[in-house]
């Protein structure tokens, strides 16, 4: 049977989509050492052991943080590497532990976690070299399975899909219904459509679109729509300062909210305040954001120029548009405004496609065939 070493940057110590697939990836492949009775260990280079403590994924005892100790946590990485076979990285930049455990133990197998444009681009010589090491580069969408592919030069054979998933832990109400207390916070009357984007704001995540979304919220304002525009997450100065330019030159002031950072506990009211999540990114490696918006029951609106596609079934499940089109904002938002059940995300279709239990048959599928491929 398998043994287990899953090696992660971080886990819990931060909440963005990476760290999001390490804890769900960290219970599925516990619930596999379960199933098969074979051993799972966890080790995460920048969070502490007190990270782990009463989380609801894994027993904490099976994971071991090392608070940003580079050195001692690739020394014990490998060192633990000689009691396992299979050892999944969680991110490229893992890729030295895994070259390393690959040299001292060669019959390891090693499988790399590629989310988006970490791996996109042009790769150092020694990343590509260390590339070499990984029997499976498993891609969290067809898109950037394909980019691994035409920029990394990786064949079909070392390819694989594992799309990522809604986190079991993710609550859903029985009903949709907006918040009395963030409607009057955010001013919103009841005949006002209420678009959302959730992303962190800076200069270097402006291909999300977001600055798209504002010049079209100015056109549907010009053609007399009651639209609000809600800008979630974190910012950087510079970048709301970016904003605050196009809000005043654009005359946005009253129908736009940049909320800032918002814990995780407020993310299902605003995800119920809205009628339609919008975010035309560009560079998206999969979209978690669009497939818990769908899971609220929130029409989406994505591009068709990255792994978006993925998340919304190739336009099953919201519209895609082109990216950096203003008026193919305006199209979709009228659009959903026109008849908004029709583009209501069909449940039972995401639901069979990005569930856990969906994304654990997905993942074992993976584990069983390189196991009876590389059964060291």
């Amino acid at each position: 049977m398998p043994n287990l070493l899953f090696l992660t940057l971080k886990t819990f110590s931060a909440t963005g989509g990476i760290e999001n697939v390490c804890k769900i990836l960290g219970k599925a492949l516990y619930e596999y050492s379960l199933l098969h009775n074979c051993s799972l260990r966890v080790l995460s280079m920048h969070d502490s052991a007190d990270n782990a403590v009463n989380n609801p994924y894994f027993p904490a005892d099976i994971f071991t943080g090392y608070n940003k100790a580079k050195a001692s946590y690739v020394w014990q990485a490998v060192s633990a590497a000689s009691a396992n076979n299979i050892v999944i990285l969680s991110h490229i930049n893992l890729l030295l532990a895994g070259w390393l455990i690959k040299k001292i133990k060669p019959s390891t197998t090693i499988l790399l976690i590629a989310h988006g444009i970490e791996i996109w681009g042009e790769l150092t010589s020694h990343q590509q070299l260390m590339l070499g090491c990984c029997h499976k580069i498993i891609s969290v969408s067809q898109y950037t399975s394909h980019k691994v592919g035409i920029e990394q030069g990786v064949p079909d054979s070392r390819r694989c899909v594992l799309n990522n998933c809604i986190d079991p832990f993710l609550q859903r109400p029985r009903y949709k219904h907006r918040s009395p207390a963030l409607i009057a916070k955010y001013n919103i009357a009841e005949q006002d459509k209420v678009l959302l984007t959730l992303t962190r704001l800076s200069a270097k995540d402006r291909y999300k679109g977001y600055d798209f979304v504002l010049h079209a919220v100015a056109e549907l304002l010009q053609k007399n729509a009651r639209v609000k525009y809600i800008l979630a997450g974190s910012y950087q100065p510079a970048e709301k300062k970016y904003l605050d330019g196009i809000i005043k030159k654009n005359k946005l002031a009253h129908a736009v909210i940049v909320t800032g950072y918002l814990p995780d506990a407020e993310l299902a009211a605003h995800f119920s305040l809205a009628d339609m999540y919008i975010m035309p990114s560009i560079k998206e490696g999969f979209g978690i954001v669009f497939i818990e918006a769908m899971y609220y029951g929130v029409p989406v609106v994505a591009t068709n120029a990255d792994g978006s596609t993925d998340a919304l079934l190739n336009g099953q499940l919201g519209q895609l548009i082109e990216p950096e089109q203003v008026d193919e904002i305006v199209k979709a938002v009228d659009k959903i405004i026109a008849n908004p059940n029709q583009y209501t995300p069909n449940f039972n279709l995401l639901m069979a496609n990005f569930s856990y239990e969906k994304y654990k048959v997905n993942l074992y599928n993976i584990i069983d065939q390189l196991h009876t491929n590389h059964p060291n």
